[in-house]
């Protein structure tokens, strides 16, 4: 991707599932070169997560592997190791999310690709990090969820602990893995020096639990669950309107004044008992009440009309198609679309990070079919593919389709 700003950057991707895989993609669309590597006739796991599919592939799947190349190889099978070799010799990053001690037994450990790449960032995604007790534990984005205390805090006040409607915490590690490896680049610019790196998803959700674990912290009080309430801020809630739902977001004094004006309701206004955010939050039920009623009384636009008018924060709420249109409509779409060999024609969610002036506008390369490169790759370093091919290597798409 000439002028993007990872341009010249080659990714080994060893990674699958959902963090590794968000945080190449993150690089891809910055411009790295990722080249992935698949297990041959099985390829990713999310590969089968479906349905639902498009042209034979998973969506899930899709949602994070644009802008990169696929190689399958047999990690396991040591007639694979020249290839093995020769891709780690070429590669600026590698990253892998085996369970603890497994990518050492296949001969891609730190310590083995750094005889092959001195100055080599390497980094490992653990679910619990290599440190904890016990050992190797395989961490799933759900079950970190429940150990990091996210779904004690998510749900009804008075109904079950309740999981993130996305993998979130794998998101939020794929993000904190990138993060990490793009300083670890430019710590390699000054002194010459590779990293190992490694990111878990539990320090990931701990970190990404903010002001919460704070307020735990510092109070020995464990947090609760508010549903879609703010356990600080008031009103910071939904509301249900005439013909829909809305969010509203009155962080401050100010924005409560505006709210009231909004609404017409100078008595919420002057009542001494929401003058401040600690007194609305501790009369938060009465103060609630009264705005939900309100609000109920006209529709979801009319609202947000009369709210942006007066600066107040708020949305309608919208379901995930839904919300794809609203911000193409706006005039800046949030897609991406691609020309994949089986689905055709596909869009794909497109990157937040926007950077100018590059070419990182330019539309990447689709998630590949397993193999797809394999050929390809292998030429590029100078090795005979078809000596490779059934030798612990494979070449797609054949093998893809026979898969499926």
């Amino acid at each position: 991707m000439p002028g993007a700003p990872l341009e010249g950057v080659r990714v080994l991707d060893f990674s699958r599932v959902l963090a590794g895989p968000y945080c190449t993609m993150v690089l891809a669309d910055l411009g790295a070169e990722v080249i992935k590597i698949e297990r041959p006739g099985a390829g990713d796991e999310t590969r089968s997560w479906g349905p639902p599919f498009a042209g034979g592939e998973a969506t899930y799947y899709l949602s994070v592997n644009r802008g990169k190349r696929s190689v399958a190889l047999d990690l396991a099978d040591a007639r694979a190791r020249p290839a093995v070799q020769a891709l780690a010799a070429g590669a600026d990053v590698a990253i892998e999310n085996f369970r603890t001690g497994v990518a050492d037994r296949l001969g891609i450990g730190y310590e083995a690709l750094r005889v092959l790449r001195p100055d080599i960032v390497y980094c490992s995604i653990t679910g619990y990090g290599s440190g904890r007790e016990p050992a190797g534990r395989a961490g799933y984005d759900f079950t970190v969820q429940a150990e990091s205390g996210l779904m004690s805090i998510t749900g009804e006040p008075d109904g079950a602990p309740m999981k993130v409607g996305v993998a979130l915490l794998d998101v939020l590690c794929g993000i904190h893995a990138a993060t990490g490896i793009v300083a670890a680049l430019r710590a390699r610019e000054r002194t010459g020096e590779g990293r190992r790196i490694e990111v878990s998803l539990l320090d990931s959700a701990l970190a990404g639990l903010v002001n919460v674990a704070q307020a735990a912290l510092a109070t020995g009080s464990e947090a609760g669950r508010y549903g879609n309430a703010h356990p600080s801020i008031v009103p910071y809630e939904p509301f249900e309107t005439a013909d829909g739902w809305i969010a509203v977001a009155a962080a401050n004094d100010s924005l409560w004044g505006a709210l009231c004006a909004a609404c017409d309701r100078p008595d919420l206004a002057g009542d001494e008992r929401f003058a401040g955010n600690p007194g609305r939050v501790a009369h938060r039920e009465e103060l609630v009440a009264e705005l939900a009623r309100t609000f109920a009384a006209q529709g979801a636009d009319e609202w947000l009309v009369r709210l942006e008018a007066h600066g107040v924060p708020a949305g309608k709420i919208r379901g995930v198609g839904e919300a794809f249109a609203a911000a193409r409509d706006a005039g800046r779409p949030a897609t991406v679309t691609v020309s994949h060999p089986t689905a055709g024609e596909l869009s794909l969610p497109a990157s937040p990070i926007w950077v100018e002036p590059s070419g990182a506008a330019a539309a990447p390369l689709p998630p590949p079919l397993l193999g797809e490169h394999t050929r390809e790759v292998l030429g590029e370093l100078g090795l005979d593919a078809d000596e490779l091919i059934g030798a612990g290597v494979a070449a797609g798409p054949a093998e893809h389709k026979a898969a499926r």
